[in-house]
Formats: structure tokens, C-alpha cells, sequence
């Protein structure tokens, strides 16, 4: 890869061109070689399952649907030493890792992620596995875009455009949705892109889409009926809708990570063992579902309707994408769509929950065809009047439960509005998309994508860029003995002190030193205003006694959102345990310098990071370190810690907090600490966090 840079180096010495210019022209290779990729992807995806669950299954017929356990776990067994032992970042769906790339690593991802992420997925998806193509399509493109970026020996800045031109590239020519791939780069990923290069990324959009046409057909990934809209009333059940859809896609998020929990916390079972047990879960669940099926009497409803139980396939298996083209097409029964629902539910948390690899886009929308064609055939029967088509609800479900999960309102609008070329359902999807937005985000304030990295303790602005705030506490900015007044002060003195001072508030303190109240120039003002005899009042009649308090262990992010949300401009500091204790106040400039601090604490360790990444090429992994009481990390200052070289501490949850880690921050038994480390490195620095156990030596016997 040096060899390259300097090449392409050499040459843009020698012929000048513009940087602009270099940029189309990459923008234009990456949309061609994420297009091409996506090509090559799908392909396999279907040449794996026609092998596998067609050859394979017909070598063997007299295991019959034992088929439906054995080849998802064989495919497992395939994808997940892929994953362990050659790009760890293949594991799951893979847009969270782009983020953390683009936050803490400029940009920079390993070339060999692609090739893994290609591998492992195609296999998991061709044998069965519950999950999406698009999320490894778009961790492709991204990692190429990347590539490109560092062989240009590029900016941060301008790595990033293109890791955003490679994503945009992948939805694109997942869906052949150029439009709805540009706004998943930027809603999603780079919301602060400048105008100047959005067009890059709409460039690399519409070259994938144009290269995905070519060989994939110029349709839609999903053909969707014509629109009907009968009457005005069903703008509010599309309203009911996205209430529905918000929850189902909060029980997503949930239930995804709730399983990864369980199966990241099995320490005794390794990583790349560890797919191929959530594959004999999901396959055991296939297993049932055809008789399920039979003895439910559907079988032979949905032969009619294009949907054999099997072809060996069962309908949760995989993308699903021929069972949402049939919910969009015509009504399904209502036991057969909400029986899906929760199976797709099971078996995209079996698949991706476990380690294995591929996206969460598709089954989103898969879970949201079942919703909203249940929900139509809900509509449909308690007002036939109306005579509405239930298959329509189902477009507006995918893009309502996506949302829900993603919390990418345009993306999904645009997505449904290209699949179906009617501008008459953006009304209904909009309804149904924004509702669905607010209900998740009051429900559960973190996306699919971004809940992976809040983990790690990278909290994210707007899903993109890193909340600094949240990395300094308030103990650290604050201003500790802040001018204070007693409550018997008159209103007088407090006005001199305001004028000599030029301060805009004070705390109000009792005789014993305790917080009583706060009282500001604003409510000097309203009292002169208000009475005549304001002078000669006392400070306790006119402050404010219902106070607005920080704890010196909280973030100064959470604390200036509490400001923010009530607009006032200083904020006490008290003892968590006791809420009279004032220990400091926080004030306007105190935010700027935490801003300060946050930024030169962010870079540093985004700095650390990327030397630590560059001294090895084996690849570095997160983490997480419990402080047990009596180790050797219990009670030091992490720059007292006989660190490995090659370990990194970025982040300290305490007491349900969480902050970026600096060398005078003492550790405390019971905290979670989140590492980078080489996989060499991970023993060594396990055994600081670790009970010191003694070992004492048996005495000698007579014998001996």
C-alpha cells in the first residue's frame, strides 16, 4: 500500500491537478467499484443459497429438513473464524464500525474489512442467516472510499467525504436508490458535509445505481402497487401506524443487543464459536416453522400467493426480500404476518446478536411489511367502508419500522418513495415516519447504529460526530467557592453587589452554609419592578427556591442540557448524597473552557489511538475491563498503571456515567473500563483488573 501512495504521490507532483478534480474522479471509482461489489455480492449471496440449500440439501435427501439445522450451522462454522481471526470489525452490521472509524480514526478503515465483511456475510445470508445485505455493502464501499483516501495520503476530512461517497454507493446499488443513498450518507453518517462535497457523494451515488442497473436490472428491489388514497380519516391511522411502528422498532434495538449481551458476556465460548451457536438457535427455529405452518392450514394460501413453505427456505431465513414483495402485492393471512413478525424478530437477534455478519436495514424492513400489512388488515376489517387495499400500509410500515430502529426519516421516505415512483404516499409516509421518529426517540434516545458506540462511550452529536462535553466532568470546569449571599440579606445589598461584581447571579446560603435557593439580576429586576419596598426585603422572599442542580460526577454535557432545556445561565454544584452541600457552581464561560478541554481530550486520544493502530498490523479490539476490588488497578491513577505497550484506556463508566479517561482519573472497584488493545496485549492487561489471588504453599508433610 506505501508503494501505491508514493506512486500516485509522484504523480500528482508531476501532473498538478485540482483537488477538486482528484475528488470527482475518486467519487466516480468508488461508485463503480461499490457497484460492482454489490454486484458480485448479491450474486454470491444466491449462488451460496442455491447451493446450499438445493445441491447440497439434494446429495442427501434423506435428512430431509434436518437440512434447515445443519447448513445454517455449517455456514456459521465458515463465517465465524472469518470474522475472529481476520477483521473483527465484519462482526455485526457492520454502519456502527464506519461511525467509529469516522469519529475516532479520520476515516481510516483496514482494507482487509471489506474482503472479510463480503466473506463472512455472503456466507451467513447464503446459509440462512437472518440479515440484510445492504449494511456489509455499505461497510464495502466505505472501506474502499477509505482506501482511497490513504493512498492519497488525504485530510481527515476529505478521507471521510469518501468513506461518505461509499456508503451512499451501497444503499444506492442495494436498492437502486441514488437519491435515498445520498441521504443516508449525510443523515446518517456525515451530517456535517459541506455543500462543496455532497456532490461528490451524489456522483459515487449515481454511478453505483447506474453499474447496479447494468447487471441487476433497471426495477426496484420491491415492486409496489399504486397508491390509493380514499379518504382524508386515513391519514390518521398511518398516525396509529408509526405509533406501532416506534415501539416495534425500539423491541428491535432491544432485543438485537440483548442477545449480543448474552452472547459477548459467554467468556467460555469463543468468539468464532460463538455465530455457529446462534445459527443452530435460528435453525431449530426453522425447523418448526414449516410444520407450523402446515398445521396453521397456510401452506397452501401462500402456494397461491408465490410463496412456497419451502424450497428448502423458510421464509424467516436470509434477506426475506420475496416475502415483503408479497406483503406489498396482496393481503397475506393475519396469523402468517404476525407470526413472522416476532420470528424475523427471533431470528435477526439469533443471527446478528451471536457475531455473525450482514445488516439490519433489511430486516427492519421486513418486520415493518408484516406490521403494516397486520395493521391494513386490521383497518380493512373494523372500516370495510372505506375499502382500503391493507398491502398499501405495508409500504409505510418498512419505512415507519426502519426509522424506529435507524432513526433516518428521509432515508426511508426516499427509499419508499423510489421503489414505488408515487409521489402520492409521501403524505402517508411522512405521517406514519415522523410519529414513528418521536415515539422511539422518547422511548429509547439511542439508534441501531449509534447505541453500539454510546456503549463504548463515544455519545454521538446528531449521529455523527462525538458530544465532547461528554467527556469532562463537572468537577473539572467548575468554579468551587462561587460568590454566594445569605437569605437575610436585604435586596439592597444584593443590588450593590450585582453592580460592583457585574455578576448575574449568586447562591443563596443559610446560616449553616446550606443551598437554600439561587437569586439572579432577572429576579432583582421583577422585584424593583414589582414592589416599591424591594430594597428592603429580604433576598429568601425574592429568589428562586426550586433549584436546578449538577453533581460534580455527572458529564458537563448532561449538565449543560439541563441548562439549555430550562435557559438559565449558572447551575450549583452539590453533594450527590447530600443535595444542601454546595461544592461549586457552573457558568456560561465555564462551558466554553469544558468545550476546550473536551476537544484537546478527544484529539489526544483519537491521536493515541491512531499511533497505537499504526505500530501494529495484526488490528486492535475493544475491551471492557471490570475493576475488581483488590486488583492492582483498584485505587490508582491510571498513569500509575504498568500498562502493556500496546493498550489503550479511552473510556470510564462510573455510577452510570460516563468520560473520556485521562492519566490523573483514579479507578475505583466496580468501574467498567472500555480498552483498545492489541489481541496480544489483552491478557496482560486483564491481569491488572483482576483480584490478586494468593497463593499460599501447603506445608511440608513428614513424608516430603
Amino acid at each position: 500500500m506505501r508503494r501505491w501512495s508514493r506512486l500516485l504521490t509522484h504523480m500528482l507532483d508531476r501532473y498538478h491537478p485540482s483537488e477538486t478534480t482528484i475528488l470527482l474522479l475518486l467519487a466516480i471509482l468508488i461508485g463503480l467499484v461499490t457497484g460492482f461489489a454489490a454486484v458480485i455480492f448479491i450474486d454470491l449471496i444466491d449462488w451460496i443459497t442455491r447451493f446450499s440449500f438445493g445441491n447440497v440439501a439434494d446429495a442427501v435427501p434423506s435428512l430431509g429438513r434436518w437440512w434447515l439445522i445443519l447448513i445454517p450451522v455449517i455456514g456459521s462454522l465458515i463465517s465465524g473464524p472469518i470474522i475472529a481471526f481476520f477483521a473483527s470489525e465484519a462482526k455485526g452490521h457492520g454502519v456502527p464500525e464506519v461511525m467509529q472509524a469516522l469519529v475516532l480514526n479520520g476515516g481510516r478503515i483496514r482494507p482487509r474489512v471489506a474482503v472479510a465483511k463480503i466473506a463472512a456475510s455472503s456466507v451467513c445470508i447464503g446459509t440462512g442467516g437472518s440479515a440484510g445485505r445492504e449494511g456489509p455493502i455499505v461497510q464495502v464501499g466505505s472501506t474502499f472510499g477509505s482506501t482511497m483516501g490513504q493512498l492519497f495520503r488525504m485530510s481527515d476530512r476529505r478521507i471521510s467525504n469518501l468513506v461518505a461517497c461509499g456508503a451512499a454507493a451501497g444503499i444506492a446499488a442495494t436498492f437502486n436508490a441514488p437519491i435515498a443513498g445520498v441521504a443516508f450518507a449525510i443523515e446518517v453518517l456525515a451530517g456535517d458535509l459541506a455543500i462543496s462535497v455532497v456532490s461528490n457523494v451524489v456522483i459515487a451515488s449515481v454511478t453505483a445505481a447506474v453499474v447496479s442497473q447494468a447487471f441487476l436490472g433497471s426495477e426496484p428491489a420491491f415492486h409496489v402497487p399504486a397508491y390509493t388514497f380514499k379518504s382524508p380519516v386515513e391519514i390518521l391511522f398511518y398516525v396509529v401506524l408509526g405509533v406501532l411502528s416506534g415501539v416495534m422498532g425500539v423491541v428491535f434495538i432491544k432485543a438485537l443487543y440483548g442477545l449480543e449481551d448474552v452472547f459477548d458476556n459467554w467468556k467460555k465460548m469463543p468468539m468464532w464459536a460463538r455465530p455457529a451457536i446462534g445459527a443452530l438457535l435460528l435453525g431449530l427455529t426453522g425447523f418448526v416453522y414449516p410444520p407450523l405452518l402446515v398445521k396453521l392450514g397456510l401452506s397452501p394460501i401462500l402456494a397461491k400467493a408465490g410463496l412456497p413453505v419451502i424450497r428448502n427456505i423458510p421464509h424467516i431465513f436470509g434477506a426475506g426480500f420475496d416475502t415483503i414483495e408479497a406483503a406489498l402485492i396482496g393481503p397475506l393471512p393475519w396469523i402468517f404476518l404476525i407470526s413472522l413478525l416476532f420470528l424475523k424478530l427471533l431470528a435477526t437477534a439469533l443471527t446478528l446478536g451471536s457475531g455473525n455478519s450482514g445488516g439490519v436495514f433489511a430486516p427492519a424492513l421486513f418486520m415493518g411489511a408484516m406490521l403494516g400489512g397486520l395493521f391494513g388488515l386490521a383497518v380493512d376489517m373494523t372500516f370495510p367502508a372505506l375499502g382500503i387495499n391493507p398491502a398499501t400500509y405495508a409500504l409505510a410500515g418498512m419505512a415507519a419500522v426502519f426509522v424506529g430502529a435507524a432513526r433516518a426519516p428521509l432515508t426511508a421516505i426516499l427509499i419508499a418513495f423510489e421503489m414505488s415512483n408515487d409521489y402520492k404516499v409521501i403524505l402517508p409516509l411522512m405521517a406514519a415516519t415522523i410519529v414513528a421518529l418521536v415515539i422511539a426517540h422518547r422511548m429509547h434516545p439511542e439508534s441501531i447504529y449509534t447505541l453500539k458506540l454510546a456503549r463504548r462511550g463515544l455519545r454521538l452529536r446528531l449521529g455523527r460526530d462525538v458530544d465532547v462535553l461528554d467527556g469532562v466532568l463537572v468537577s473539572e470546569v467548575m468554579t468551587q467557592n462561587p460568590p454566594a449571599m445569605n437569605e437575610s440579606n436585604t435586596m439592597e445589598e444584593l443590588e450593590t453587589y450585582l453592580l460592583n461584581t457585574r455578576h448575574h447571579g449568586v447562591v443563596v446560603t443559610n446560616d449553616e452554609d446550606e443551598l437554600v435557593g439561587v437569586v439572579t439580576l432577572q429576579d432583582l429586576d421583577r422585584c424593583l419592578h414589582n414592589r416599591k419596598d424591594c430594597r428592603s426585603l429580604k433576598i429568601r422572599d425574592a429568589m428562586s427556591k426550586t433549584l436546578l442542580t449538577a453533581y460534580p460526577d455527572e458529564s458537563i454535557g448532561d449538565a449543560l442540557h439541563r441548562m439549555a432545556a430550562r435557559d438559565v445561565g449558572r447551575m450549583p454544584v452539590v453533594d450527590r448524597n447530600n443535595p444542601k452541600k454546595l461544592l461549586g457552581a457552573i457558568r456560561r464561560n465555564d462551558i466554553a473552557r469544558a468545550y476546550q478541554k473536551g476537544v484537546l481530550r478527544r484529539d489526544e486520544l483519537s491521536t493515541r489511538a491512531n499511533q497505537l493502530r499504526a505500530s501494529r498490523s495484526s488490528g486492535t479490539e475493544f475491551i471492557e475491563l471490570r475493576v475488581e476490588p483488590g486488583s492492582m488497578a483498584a485505587g490508582k491513577k491510571v498513569k500509575e498503571l504498568s500498562l502493556p505497550e500496546d493498550v489503550l484506556l479511552t473510556t470510564r463508566f462510573h455510577d452510570a456515567q460516563h468520560h473520556l479517561l485521562h492519566g490523573d482519573d483514579v479507578l475505583s472497584p466496580g468501574d467498567i473500563v472500555l480498552a483498545l488493545a492489541e489481541p496480544d496485549a489483552v491478557k496482560n492487561v486483564e491481569t491488572l483488573f483482576k483480584k490478586k489471588e494468593l497463593s499460599v504453599k501447603p506445608e511440608s508433610g513428614p513424608f516430603e
